[in-house]
């Protein structure tokens, strides 16, 4: 089943997706891919994370502390946020 998450970080690009793979490991997702999709001059990124069943994709945006949450989707609708962010991204 996918997932989708979406973060608040008040940490830099590199240290936010190191803590969203941290947090995805300490509940209990053994993740052995990961991708981060990020631009310097936006202010937020996509991590999609994937294990043996799942795949995660999770947005993050900066904020005033760090927080995360997931939740079940279907499969269009997992693709379609992935698609969506990754458009923000390019500048679609």
């Amino acid at each position: 089943m996918p997932f989708i998450g979406f973060a608040e970080s008040n940490l830099d690009p590199y240290e936010t997706y190191e803590r969203i793979l941290r947090e995805l490991e300490e509940r209990k997702f053994k993740i052995n891919f990961s991708k981060h999709h990020w631009m310097g001059d936006v202010p937020f990124g996509l991590v999609i994370a994937e294990n043996n069943t799942e795949v995660l994709a999770i947005r993050w945006h900066l904020g005033k502390k760090f927080k995360l949450k997931l939740e079940e989707a279907n499969r269009e609708d997992f693709d379609e946020f992935v698609d969506d962010t990754l458009g923000y991204l390019r500048g679609d």
